[in-house]
């Protein structure tokens, strides 16, 4: 599925769901990672994989060298002969995210949108390796999921 979700900036989403726990979210996915773009005003593409706990599983094992599934991965492009604006890949773990959400009391469409977009700010550069960085990127998720109606993740 082929998005073109943004007007103020050209921004596409590819998206390949590779579990039926994605099914129907697919646009409300789109639309967070479109604010997302709009509010860091980044035009471009980025593909999302919305896939299983296996898949992702898979995933973290091949290119991070850690066992078992993540809620969210980042890939940016090659430094060298990628396509011209395209920003990275996004993989979310659904059953991951689903236990995630019940386990902090939130729905799932929410909490998938925070991690879409905290996916995406990753792609961008965005870190939470120290505290000021952490708190950096944590207010951006904020602005941007505020604009969808997304009440504050953190709190």
């Amino acid at each position: 599925m082929r998005a073109v979700v943004a007007e103020e900036v050209p921004f596409e989403v590819d998206i390949l769901a590779g579990s039926a726990l994605w099914k129907g979210r697919e646009e409300a996915l789109a639309k967070a990672l479109a604010a997302a773009a709009t509010r860091e005003g980044v035009g471009g593409a980025v593909s999302l994989l919305l896939g299983d706990d296996a898949a992702i599983a898979a995933l973290n094992k091949e290119f991070r060298g850690k066992d078992g599934p993540t809620n969210v991965l980042s890939f940016p492009p090659a430094e060298t002969g990628g396509e011209p604006g395209f920003l990275g890949d996004i993989a979310l773990a659904a059953e991951t995210i689903v236990a995630e959400a019940e386990f902090q009391g939130k729905s799932f469409e929410n909490h998938a949108a925070h991690i879409v977009v905290h996916g995406f700010l990753h792609l961008l550069g965005y870190d939470h390796m120290n505290e000021a960085d952490a708190e950096k990127m944590e207010a951006r998720e904020r602005e941007i999921l505020g604009t969808l109606g997304v009440a504050d993740p953190y709190a």
